[in-house]
């Protein structure tokens, strides 16, 4: 009998009274999905608004269009890795024996030859793939920057070009300059934007991912360094 009332290898300890039930998952999949819900909101209105048109045939480099491409696809990673850190995290609570946190314990009972490779496991699963949504965050900031260079090196060549100066041609003349200063702060303003709200989702996904990794650590203590009976 005391074979089938024996816990799971990787089931996790039984919660400690110091973390109510109702407070341990945070709702980041559903504050992910409201987050969405704005942006689609937001698309739409600028679409009835005609601001898309007015970017993109404003911007002959296409940069506008790279940088919004960039930031809807990450926005949906975003929300990917939401959903699966709040599943990880529900694993956890739920003491199933599966995901991150069970694999964490499994190598903690297993007493490995290096004590910190556990850890450095969890963290890697958990919060090193975020590196390189930062890194494409700030791939928006530089393709904005880029599109200023290109903007002011469009004004100087258009600048430089100008033999003379005539008055009956002046509107023509302005509107030609403006092009290039029209490219230069569309870009940026655009990049800017981007790296904003996507900087956004990223910190909160960092933060829930620092609280799932010392929430692992904090199931971990019950166990302590001693072998399984």
């Amino acid at each position: 009998m005391a074979f089938f009332n024996r816990p799971h290898p990787n089931a996790l300890p039984a919660r400690t009274p110091d973390r109510p039930h109702g407070l341990q998952i945070e709702p980041i999949w559903f504050e992910w999905l409201a987050l969405g819900g704005l942006l689609l909101f937001g698309t739409w209105l600028l679409g009835m608004r005609g601001v898309w048109a007015l970017l993109l045939s404003s911007d002959p480099t296409g940069i506008t269009l790279v940088i919004i491409v960039v930031f809807f696809a990450s926005t949906l990673w975003c929300g990917a890795r939401s959903r699966e850190l709040q599943r990880q995290r529900q694993l956890l609570q739920s003491a199933s024996g599966e995901g991150w946190a069970a694999e964490y314990l499994a190598a903690l009972r297993a007493r490995p030859v290096d004590d910190n490779a556990p850890l450095d496991l969890l963290v890697e699963m958990a919060q090193a793939p975020h590196h390189t949504a930062w890194w494409v965050n700030g791939i928006q900031l530089k393709l904005g920057l880029l599109g200023k260079v290109i903007g002011f090196s469009v004004l100087a060549l258009q600048i430089g070009n100008i033999q003379s100066f005539d008055a009956s041609q002046s509107q023509d003349l302005l509107k030609s300059l403006t092009q290039g200063l029209g490219i230069a702060l569309l870009t940026t303003m655009v990049g800017l934007v981007g790296n904003i709200l996507l900087g956004l989702q990223l910190t909160r996904l960092d933060r829930f991912a620092d609280a799932l990794v010392a929430d692992c650590q904090r199931a971990g203590l019950h166990i302590g360094r001693h072998p399984p009976a």
